[in-house]
């Protein structure tokens, strides 16, 4: 029997887009999703979500009857600026100040993050985080949330996943502007996010605030398939590009010399360069010397084979197993690995995965000075059957990561809190909403509440701190 220490956080993470709803209500402007979104042929939308825009306070209630002492929240950059700059939208303020409120009322800790993948329309119109003009305008909304909210948020995030930005926007084309094999775009869009975290953690230092900040990054464990020289090559270029890119940004302030050479390996292969203007590398090593805290997100690795054809990418986003696709020219193909479990939507059940990326940030990163898994969870076709929901395989895959954490932890790892994906069930971003997550299952219909197996199992661990 293992414990987890008396401070340790059992949250629950949200994402603004995700489960708010109330897209048009006060004021709120447009973001890039509600555009593609309500295209014609699209099959679902945002406009309700979870409603938590009006019933936040009774998922806050259950937070506190479950034991869930930490929520991972994150602020539409339009409530607060609708066009993403000039006006501020009191209505936008007062909501977050209301919601903020009472999470502390509730004893459950807002972890905010300022940006989960909501880019205002306009920026995005005028491209996106490829132009670096936006830097400007997220650095005013910044500002604006630490000034209005700062005296009592104490856990910031700057951003949630850059590399699910860049990737599943410009390379698997799940996320707008929905491009494909574009992996020249998605590098400079990383290097871009990076110079964005980094002058944000460096205002947020310099307005002296009574509180933590960092940056919420998906860690894809990958292993290669086999022993085979152009197999570990192969996993290792998906590394690079995936989470070495970022994490030398973030906690070395610079990209390690093999670094760059991977990712310029990978950049020829596709015909690209990257710019790095100049003074963005002295940006980065400040930033990384005043960064508290990273957040990781992680639900899979991936296994890698050498891949020498054109880029082929099929996104699984209906839960057809097996249908999954993924290989990328000057990289490598991700492939099952027999011994592995898959969820529906393909995504290796992979908990040694977690255990090594902790092992190997306090190695390769030894200032990242503490740990919060921001996101792990297990996506899945919950049955609704007599008011009650017996998600046992979803129990099994967290008990399975908390075993992970608390190895890690073991082995000198400082980890402080784990948030499971999602507190309820909510919108996913490229599936609707048949891919479920939430410790309470929405009827989506009704937007009823209805706390799942999984949410009383979790209930205990949270109380006893014991796995």
């Amino acid at each position: 029997m293992k414990k987890f220490a008396d401070d340790f956080i059992f949250g629950g993470a949200t994402a603004a887009y995700q489960v708010e709803g109330a897209t048009q209500t006060d004021g709120r402007g447009p973001c890039a999703w509600d555009y593609y979104m309500n295209q014609p042929g699209s099959h679902f939308t945002a406009d309700n979500a979870s409603d938590f825009y009006h019933r936040y306070k009774d998922d806050l209630q259950l937070c506190r009857d479950f034991g869930i002492n930490g929520i991972r929240i994150s602020i539409s950059w339009t409530r607060i600026l609708p066009q993403g700059c000039g006006k501020i939208n009191p209505k936008g303020i007062k909501y977050y100040n209301d919601l903020i409120n009472e999470c502390i009322k509730c004893g459950v800790e807002p972890f905010v993050t300022l940006h989960h993948f909501d880019t205002p329309l306009p920026f995005f119109n005028d491209g996106h985080w490829l132009n670096r003009n936006i830097i400007k305008h997220y650095l005013n909304f910044a500002r604006i949330c630490f000034e209005t909210f700062g005296d009592r948020v104490k856990k910031w995030a700057t951003f949630n996943e850059p590399w699910s930005i860049a990737q599943n926007g410009y390379i698997s084309g799940s996320f707008p502007p929905y491009k494909k094999y574009d992996i020249n775009s998605a590098v400079q869009i990383l290097h871009n996010l990076m110079i964005a975290h980094a002058k944000t953690v460096n205002l947020y230092k310099e307005m002296s605030l009574p509180g933590e900040i960092g940056i919420v990054h998906t860690l894809e464990g990958k292993v290669p398939i086999s022993n085979s020289s152009e197999d570990v090559k192969a996993c290792r270029l998906d590394d690079t590009i995936s989470n070495k890119f970022m994490l030398d940004a973030c906690f070395k302030g610079h990209y390690a010399k093999d670094t760059l050479t991977d990712i310029q390996e990978i950049l020829a292969q596709n015909d690209g360069t990257l710019r790095i203007e100049p003074g963005d590398i002295e940006l980065l090593t400040k930033a990384a010397s005043q960064i508290d805290f990273l957040g990781m997100n992680y639900y899979s690795s991936h296994f890698l084979q050498a891949y020498n054809g054109e880029s082929l990418i099929h996104h699984n986003g209906t839960g057809e197993k097996g249908t999954s696709i993924f290989a990328l020219r000057g990289i490598g193909a991700r492939v099952t690995n027999p011994a592995v479990e898959t969820t529906d939507w393909d995504w290796p059940i992979y908990p040694q995965g977690m255990y090594d990326m902790l092992l190997r940030i306090k190695k390769d990163y030894p200032n990242y000075k503490k740990i919060y898994i921001a996101e792990n969870g297990m996506g899945y076709k919950d049955d609704f059957i007599n008011g009650k929901i017996d998600d046992t395989p979803r129990i099994k895959y967290v008990q399975e990561h908390l075993e992970a954490i608390l190895n890690a932890i073991s082995a000198g790892v400082n980890i402080k809190g784990y948030y499971i994906w999602s507190l309820m069930d909510v919108l996913s971003w490229s599936n609707g909403y048949n891919k479920r997550y939430g410790l309470f299952y929405v009827d989506f219909n009704t937007q009823k509440r209805y706390p799942k197996k999984s949410a009383y199992w979790y209930k205990s661990i949270a109380h006893k701190k014991i796995l």
